[in-house]
């Protein structure tokens, strides 16, 4: 798994190549809580080259979430595909997380 970090403004883009799971979920945790240490609660993944997430990387991404929302802030996903989107979907967390198609759309949903 690969994490590249970029930002638009106040809103931080964790953009993720490759399979999220057990051995490399705890980064993507790691990351997040560096960004709060750092005043930076508003974050987007982009899950665009993600092909696999397992229980592991959805808990990942459930206790950033959480972690974020302590702080006013929030974290949105973006490009979710296929197999990863029927993890989302099956979980029923489609409606925990706010989804976009768009990177736009998302960062326009921090400011909005």
């Amino acid at each position: 798994m690969d994490i590249n970090s970029r930002s638009r403004g106040e809103v931080v883009i964790l953009d993720i190549a490759g399979e999220i799971d057990l051995y490399n979920a705890p980064e993507i945790k790691d990351i997040i809580n560096k960004l709060i240490e750092e005043k930076k609660y508003n974050v987007i993944i982009n899950l665009e080259k993600v092909s696999y997430i397992d229980s592991s990387g959805i808990g990942a991404l459930i206790s950033s979430l959480s972690n974020l929302k302590k702080y006013q802030g929030g974290l949105k996903i973006i490009n979710v595909f296929a197999s990863v989107r029927k993890v989302f979907e099956l979980t029923k967390l489609t409606s925990f997380f706010e989804i976009f198609d768009s990177e736009e759309e998302a960062v326009g949903s921090f400011t909005g």
